[in-house]
């Protein structure tokens, strides 16, 4: 019997955030918190471009410019050199296989350029787990894409934790493109941003679901360091499993908010990044969100409450969000209830057990 996961009625509650955003508009970047698609590549039933079975994990459903329609405006992607390229790849020790490869990077990119281009006013982030070796693999790729002209530059990010300019300036100015990496050298090499010097994170994977705590990776600065002024949370387990989503998307997450609230000093996550982010028991990361930027924005319980020009903590009554789910036929929309008809951590391919293990003892193919 299938279970029935709600999307949490997303669409009508990212409706009010954005709608509430422009009440409390002109703020720091920073102020903001944004909801992020761990490996947004890794998506269930993508083509098997390489010709090769598939043998790996998948963290979401639906495609990059879905997830970005939907809400979502941070992705995590992993890069690597492949075929002459740069691709999008689950692997482990900085390599790229041909059963684990995803798409050349430059597609997803374009879903990216397409999208800031058909919405003047919105603002992405892309994080990079970098593994490109290629001299000016990333800025080729990114400049294929069409992506440079909306690029932030570094030479204008915030140092020392001082605030971002604000959404205002930022899409005036059309820096509408955050772009961080996890290679240090890339920041002398590319003018890309070395993702820790800029931003906090807490630990991935398991240690980073763990009720209670919310350690800081070991390559970020503490939590409650004020040098970087943007902060990532991590929620999401090790192992991504589509039926476990719902649960982990409900009163959990809001628990491991008020964690890494707590942990960070106070400071909350500018971004949250989930697995199979439309899934959920109750108003799952959308609520989460709505609440977050309430608390942050405006003193209120929810982002709908506030109101334009009025002093922090003055809140209008409003009703909460209605969260049973709402079908629809629109091609291409990820919208409704979510069927659980099977698991997408499952590998169809032969010695599943043995590579699996394999998979996990080598974490860093899955984070």
């Amino acid at each position: 019997m299938m279970r029935t996961c709600t999307s949490a009625a997303f669409l009508l509650i990212t409706a009010l955030f954005f709608a509430a955003e422009s009440q409390v508009s002109g703020l720091p970047f920073n102020k903001y918190s944004w909801l992020v698609t761990h490996n947004a590549f890794s998506i269930v039933d993508a083509p098997l471009l390489t010709g090769a079975q598939r043998v790996t994990f998948y963290n979401q459903e639906d495609s990059v410019t879905n997830q970005l329609r939907n809400g979502v405006r941070g992705l995590m992607l992993d890069m690597y050199d492949f075929e002459n390229d740069i691709w999008l790849c689950h692997s482990f020790r900085g390599q790229c296989y041909n059963f684990t490869a995803f798409e050349p990077a430059v597609d997803a990119l374009k879903e990216v350029e397409a999208f800031l281009t058909q919405n003047p006013s919105e603002i992405v982030t892309i994080i990079i787990e970098d593994y490109v070796r290629a001299p000016k693999g990333l800025t080729r790729v990114f400049a294929d894409a069409g992506l440079d002209k909306y690029w932030f530059p570094i030479a204008k990010m915030p140092r020392r934790g001082a605030d971002w300019p604000t959404v205002n300036t930022m899409v005036k100015n059309n820096y509408r493109l955050l772009v961080f990496t996890s290679d240090s050298s890339k920041e002398a090499s590319e003018g890309i941003a070395y993702q820790w010097k800029y931003m906090v994170e807490n630990e991935p994977g398991d240690p980073g679901v763990v009720p209670g705590s919310c350690p800081n990776r070991k390559e970020s600065k503490p939590l409650n360091s004020r040098s970087a002024s943007l902060f990532l949370m991590n929620y999401f387990p090790t192992i991504p499993v589509q039926s476990e989503a719902c649960k982990e998307h409900s009163a959990p997450l809001a628990d491991m908010v008020a964690t890494c609230y707590k942990a960070a000093g106070n400071m909350m996550p500018n971004f949250v990044a989930v697995n199979f982010y439309m899934r959920s028991d109750g108003g799952g990361v959308f609520d989460d969100l709505d609440r977050m930027n309430g608390q942050t924005l405006c003193g209120c319980a929810t982002v709908s409450a506030c109101q334009a020009g009025a002093p922090f903590g003055s809140c209008k009554a409003v009703g909460m969000p209605n969260t049973s789910s709402t079908t629809t036929g629109t091609a291409g929309s990820f919208s409704g209830s979510v069927q659980l008809s099977g698991d997408a951590s499952a590998v169809n391919a032969p010695g599943l057990s043995f590579m699996c293990l394999f998979l996990v003892l080598i974490t860093s193919c899955l984070l």
